[in-house]
């Protein structure tokens, strides 16, 4: 029939307008499909060994394009799939038609500079799909595994059958055990973990239960964005999306409570002390000045704490770069690109600068937009140095950055010493300083989203404007976790030192 999925509902509930609850159930058609390998692509500037899978259905025994695949597998599996593909190499598409392997998509509105890399058709595998466009293309498809007992030739597009008429049929066949062996039986469905809507959009105070604390929350019907109609709840209800991609960045750390009461026009101001403030089940952190002052820091625990924030009109959240259990040990080190009436083309540009050095002495980086002009780049440290050394090293990097364009960027912390270039600011990396986090909103025009990028989406065309409220959830769920590696091994600075006084003389 065509349908997304079915209603499940206990039997004795009533339907109720408007209201989500646990009685009522959207239950959600998990697709899948064996595709034939045709080739993989490889985008410009990728370290990886290949950026997506093209894929292909045969049709009438002519292979059919049914777009890409680039999620769902391990550096480490695609070396493995390497070791399959290089002896089927080919200089021959398998199609016979010209396939446009680097089309821009909703969640990529850009060229990625991808080239394809053509395949003999004789390798399937799987993947998980939302649905197929008008076009006869996958969209958001993900890897699931190799399917070696399915021959190339015998790979059509699957299509949905009567349910009666197969259950009949599968009753008259008589039953005998499978010949496959266990390794070639086909995988296991994904469980389906995506978060429903919390809050009723239309109700302008509401209670929930989140992670065990009940919460409420005010002013759901007002508007935050104005001008682009959305509301608190609209925000609360994202943050409740997405909370399993933005916690592992907030948790046990202080928090900086940026709050909008108002809105995105409305006065704004910041809260670091939430002394006789957080509800009892919260954590915090005192947080001792030089001076003797104490101020008590809420501390990221769960999606109860995050909620919290946001029902307190908290539109962009902003963590410490460090844990509470070891406040002056950052896990990360960043540089911070602040534009002034420049381009985000300019932008993009001193990105790439500053990743070409971060490569040339072998350190890791991982760029976000910042959600309003500039761009953030994050290099892991493990929590194995102070704030005064990751600065110190920032500093060390943006200097490197600014002698290459001089002309447009800067080092000064001042606004007017600016004069109007880009500041390439390295003192963010110190104790309390805080930016939006990955995952975030930012009180901006748009709603627009603080979002971690790979390298290759760093390219001229790129604009803040790209991701927002309306469509990062569907990119996160199709990118996974793109920012990972932050919290992940650290650089060893004293090696990183020592190879850029070699590199860079």
């Amino acid at each position: 029939m065509g349908l997304e999925g079915i209603i499940a509902k206990k039997a004795d509930s009533v339907y109720t307008s408007d209201l989500r609850s646990k009685e009522w159930l959207k239950v959600k058609v998990q697709r899948r499909q064996e595709v034939v390998i045709a080739g993989f692509t490889k985008n410009e500037g990728t370290g990886k060994s290949f950026s997506a899978l093209v894929l292909g259905v045969y049709n009438n025994g002519e292979l059919q394009f049914v777009g890409k695949v680039g999620t769902g597998f391990s550096e480490k599996l695609q070396k493995e799939m390497m070791k399959q593909f290089e002896p089927l190499i080919s200089k021959k598409s398998p199609f016979d038609y010209e396939v446009d392997v680097d089309k821009p998509t909703r969640f990529r509105p850009k060229r990625m500079g991808a080239k394809p890399t053509w395949l003999k058709p004789e390798l399937v595998c799987e993947v998980g799909f939302a649905e197929v466009t008008s076009d006869g293309v996958f969209r958001q498809a993900s890897f699931k595994g190799m399917r070696m007992d399915k021959k190339a030739k015998d790979v059509i597009l699957e299509t949905p059958a009567n349910t009666e008429e197969t259950v009949t049929e599968a009753d008259e066949k008589p039953t005998s055990k499978s010949t496959l062996k266990k390794s070639e039986l086909a995988l296991a469905p994904v469980k389906n973990t995506e978060r429903k809507t919390l809050l009723n959009p239309t109700e302008d105070t509401q209670t929930k239960k989140v992670c065990g604390h009940d919460l409420k929350f005010n002013h759901i019907t007002k508007l935050y964005w104005p001008e682009d109609k959305i509301t608190k709840g609209e925000m609360l209800n994202y943050y409740y999306k997405v909370g399993d991609y933005m916690m592992p960045y907030l948790k046990d750390r202080p928090m900086s409570l940026n709050r909008f009461p108002g809105g995105i026009h409305g006065q704004s101001f910041y809260q670091k002390n939430v002394t006789d403030k957080a509800p009892d089940w919260a954590n915090t952190f005192d947080h001792v000045t030089d001076e003797g002052k104490v101020t008590k820091y809420l501390v990221g625990t769960d999606e109860a704490s995050l909620l919290w924030m946001a029902s307190l009109g908290c539109i962009e959240i902003n963590p410490w770069f460090s844990r509470a259990q070891t406040p002056d040990n950052p896990d990360y080190c960043v540089i911070d690109l602040d534009p002034d009436k420049h381009t985000y083309d300019q932008v993009v540009e001193a990105a790439r600068i500053t990743k070409d050095i971060l490569d040339a002495i072998d350190v890791p980086s991982y760029p976000k937009t910042s959600g309003s002009t500039g761009m953030h780049i994050y290099i892991p440290l493990e929590g194995k140095y102070t704030y005064q050394q990751s600065q110190l090293f920032a500093n060390i990097i943006v200097k490197l950055v600014h002698k290459q364009i001089p002309d447009y960027t800067s080092l000064e912390r001042s606004i007017a010493a600016r004069k109007g270039k880009m500041y390439l600011d390295f003192l963010q990396n110190r104790p309390g300083a805080t930016i939006a986090g990955p995952y975030s909103l930012r009180p901006k025009p748009g709603a627009t989203v603080s979002t971690p990028l790979s390298w290759d989406e760093v390219k001229p065309g790129l604009t803040i404007q790209h991701f927002n409220i309306h469509n990062a959830l569907d990119r996160f769920r199709e990118t996974g976790d793109l920012f990972k590696g932050v919290l992940g091994e650290g650089i060893d600075l004293a090696e990183t030192l020592k190879k850029s006084q070699s590199v860079f003389k």
